[in-house]
């Protein structure tokens, strides 16, 4: 249903185990999963502005871009602490041809963008009729 690809994941977990360092998390973090006839993919924008979402699908890819932007304020401001990354995040996910992208839906509510996937038609199972042959003569023995 989605592939996904990180050319840098493995790179990442292989120092991660090899040098004991700590990377950080993806600052758009993911949950995929197939409800029924639909795959939903939830990604978590805490701190986001719905404005400063952008959803794009070209043939099978759909690419996610969210802009997290500094807190307003004035020349008065000092931060004391800033963990929470700023700026463009952006993923790519590919949709694999079981799905319907002519009919995603997207909903954001409480920092959280979901997106509403259905499986196509062509995808979905589907029972088949057997026919027999009612015209055949019993063999008798």
């Amino acid at each position: 249903m989605l592939m996904r690809t990180d050319p840098f994941r493995e790179l990442d977990r292989f120092a991660q185990q090899a040098f004991g360092t700590w990377t950080k998390p993806a600052a758009m973090p993911m949950d995929a999963y197939r409800a029924g006839n639909e795959f939903v993919v939830c990604f978590d924008l805490p701190g986001v502005s719905p404005e400063a979402i952008e959803l794009d699908i070209e043939r099978n890819v759909l690419t996610v871009k969210a802009e997290r932007r500094p807190l307003p304020g004035g020349d008065d401001v000092q931060m004391q602490v800033s963990e929470r990354p700023l700026g463009v995040f952006s993923r790519q996910l590919f949709l694999g041809d079981s799905l319907d992208t002519d009919h995603i839906a997207a909903d954001y509510e409480a920092g959280v963008l979901t997106l509403r996937i259905p499986v196509a038609e062509k995808a979905k199972p589907r029972r088949i009729e057997i026919s027999g042959a009612t015209d055949r003569k019993e063999i008798q023995a």
